[in-house]
């Protein structure tokens, strides 16, 4: 098994080039296709990996690319325009004002006051997949368990085995492999599973820290 764990270290035959951020995921096949890794102190863009590139080791990711190619790479986040967004800056971009006891009205933004962006950087997500990331909540039939830590997948590094769920805090914190099958739903904040809090105390140990040769 190889496991792809958020915060990994990934590196390029040249050396380190950052940390996994995101896995992007076919929902359909349940089959992982990029990585997204970011430089580790945020200077600069992250790139999105193609997982044929990426050669899963024991706590690191390493790539089949130097950094130079790595550089080369589609940018894992793009910007884009806000909706909505009145571009002279004026007439329909309203704030609120305090009135009397607690009423709020509204009324026209001084135009010398500071502006709302009008782009935004959001994270890139290929059209017809998903991404998993840190922030996401795993949750059983009976309620919250933990938070999502990574994937692992098949020996072939495409096909998703298990989510890897993070348990507690600290000294108590523990790591847990769920069965992609036990896996109902995966949404932008909530992974839901079909099992219940009992049923993923009582899985079975996994040795994902020991890829097939």
């Amino acid at each position: 098994m190889m496991p792809f764990r958020i915060g990994a270290d990934a590196s390029c035959t040249d050396g380190a080039c950052g940390q996994v951020s995101r896995i992007i995921v076919n929902p359909v096949a349940r089959e992982v296709t990029h990585l997204a890794v970011d430089p580790k102190r945020r200077h600069g863009p992250g790139r999105l990996v193609p997982i044929d590139l990426v050669d899963a080791a024991t706590g690191q990711i390493r790539l089949r690319c130097t950094l130079a190619e790595f550089q080369a790479l589609r940018p894992a986040q793009q910007t884009e325009g806000v909706p909505g967004l009145d571009p002279s800056g004026h007439g329909h971009a309203r704030a609120p004002r305090q009135h009397g006891a607690g009423g709020i009205v509204w009324s026209v933004r001084d135009p010398d006051a500071p502006q709302a962006p009008r782009e935004v950087t959001v994270d890139y997500v290929p059209e017809g997949a998903v991404e998993v990331h840190r922030e996401l909540t795993v949750c059983a039939a009976d309620g919250d368990i933990g938070h999502f830590q990574g994937l692992v997948v098949d020996p072939g590094g495409r096909q998703v085995t298990h989510v890897l769920l993070q348990q507690g805090h600290m000294r108590g914190r523990r790591e847990v492999a769920i069965p992609i099958g036990a896996v109902t739903k995966i949404g932008t904040l909530l992974i839901h599973l079909g099992l219940t809090r009992r049923q993923v105390k009582d899985l079975p140990p996994v040795d994902i820290d020991h890829p097939a040769r």
